[in-house]
């Protein structure tokens, strides 16, 4: 049973109210912008074309699958983030309800999820750098262009721009949350002005036409599209690994879930809308700048410029908060024991996990680098639909264990909504190809090698470290 040791939740809301050397800085305002930062980027810029090809005009039914799924279980995180007001995201959670061991695989696959998330959006990135780099007549050397195989017939070798963004960004998060914040929120509002261009100038080239027939490949084409879009929602669960970093928690943390979620949501849905309104479906494939594509063809390409700005944006935010959730969830394995002491280390300037947040960076970027991650977005969608169905999980067992406790925000309709959310990921899951499948288990398979050859015996509940 030890496996399934839990933390006392008592004990762990008194620790987040001490000084843990992170600094209290980030209000509600900071943390919508956040979610927003991690959620539109790759999604809206690049899925969308992806997506249109395989749902037609039915893409917006499959934002608002993917939405719903998201809904529940931000509902749920909602729930926790005001109960349990700790760094570590779903990790925390699940340590403190499911056990220990429940929590350390939720955790390994966290780690895989955020970190994959962020070199896939740093390749993104690059590609988009490198476009407008090329618009102003400066081309990079082949060997620096691209992980080495990415370009069929070109001898790229390693993929530089990826690797800068990822140290540019390594250094910001490095100095201080608060500074983070400040460049994510003036990137943000940027990135979301372009957006609400692209939609007054694009509405007025809509060929409702374009729009028939709506579902060309049925419902299993509107949810194949929902479990590949699903990727363009990922990043608001990030918001709740700023637990210990802001003013008012409580209040703050729920405001910033699902007031991301939703602006996020609104936004996809009518893009989507749009695009395929401007432009036939099956138009979109192979295309990576579908908002751009619809732009050009409605003869508007001096808007078209500013998406491919805003692109850059958003995919540079995404990378941010990622890595920063990231490095706090490294922050709250560490300080339980499970990992090295070390990455729970903060700076007593800067008041960072500093030496976990350059390990991140440097890692994951040399990843983004050398290695050509063409089938990732699935695999981060897998884990994050499994952290998902968790945290539904843990709401209704913390319901049932610890009814007295204080819930700053109640997910409504507990446990039909947490049933919804498990329900809905599940089926997102379904639709994912094999290989995602196994190479998702194969990570498991390793986070159990290492938990029972290093973590367990290390962990703080462990009766020898007692």
């Amino acid at each position: 049973m030890s496996l399934f040791r839990t933390k006392n939740l008592d004990t762990m809301v008194a620790a987040a109210n001490k000084p843990s050397g992170l600094k209290k800085v980030l209000g509600p305002f900071d943390l919508v912008l956040m979610g927003i930062g991690a959620i539109v980027g790759t999604g809206i810029f690049v899925l969308t074309g992806t997506g249109a090809v395989t749902a037609g005009p039915g893409l917006t039914l499959s934002f608002v699958v993917a939405a719903l799924a998201c809904a529940f279980a931000a509902l749920c995180y909602a729930e926790f983030a005001s109960t349990v007001p700790v760094a570590g995201s779903i990790y925390t959670y699940s340590y403190a309800t499911l056990g220990e061991l429940v929590a350390w695989m939720i955790g390994w696959d966290l780690l895989l999820e955020y970190g994959l998330a962020t070199s896939t959006v740093a390749v993104g990135w690059s590609g988009y750098f490198q476009s407008l780099l090329k618009g102003i007549g400066i081309v990079l050397p082949e060997a620096l262009r691209a992980a080495p195989g990415a370009i069929p017939g070109v001898n790229t070798v390693f993929n530089l721009p990826a690797f800068l963004i990822m140290m540019v960004l390594t250094f910001l998060l490095s100095l201080g949350v608060r500074e983070s914040a400040r460049l994510n929120n003036i990137m943000v509002l940027i990135k979301t002005g372009v957006v609400l261009l692209f939609i007054f100038v694009g509405m007025n080239y809509v060929k409702p036409d374009n729009w028939t027939p709506f579902l060309p490949f049925g419902m299993t084409g509107v949810m194949s599209a929902a479990a590949l879009v699903f990727f363009a929602f990922i990043g608001f669960d990030a918001v709740t690994s700023a637990a210990e970093e802001v003013k008012n928690p409580s209040r703050d943390l729920p405001i910033g879930i699902i007031g991301s979620l939703a602006v996020c949501t609104v936004l996809y849905v009518v893009v989507a809308a749009i695009m395929t309104g401007i432009v036939p479906f099956m138009d979109f494939k192979g295309v990576d700048h579908p908002v751009s594509l619809a732009l050009q063809v409605a003869g508007q390409n001096w808007v078209a410029g500013f998406v491919d700005l805003a692109a850059i944006l958003g995919m540079s935010t995404v990378i941010l908060v990622m890595a920063y959730g990231q490095t706090r969830i490294l922050f709250a394995m560490s300080r339980d024991g499970l990992l090295p002491a070390k990455l729970s280390t903060v700076h007593p300037k800067y008041g960072t996990p500093f030496f976990a947040t350059w390990m991140v960076g440097i890692i994951f970027g040399l990843i983004a680098a050398v290695v050509p991650l063409g089938v990732l977005a699935e695999l981060v969608n897998i884990g994050t639909l499994a952290a998902f169905s968790l945290v539904s999980v843990a709401v209704i067992i913390l319901r049932k264990k610890r009814p007295d406790l204080h819930r700053a925000f109640r997910c409504p309709g507990v446990p039909v909504i947490p049933a919804l959310a498990i329900v809905f990921c599940l089926a997102l899951m379904s639709f994912l190809s094999w290989h995602t499948w196994v190479a998702f288990i194969v990570w498991l398979a390793l986070g159990l090698l290492v938990y029972f050859g290093y973590a367990r015996q290390r962990s703080l509940l462990h009766p020898t470290q007692a």
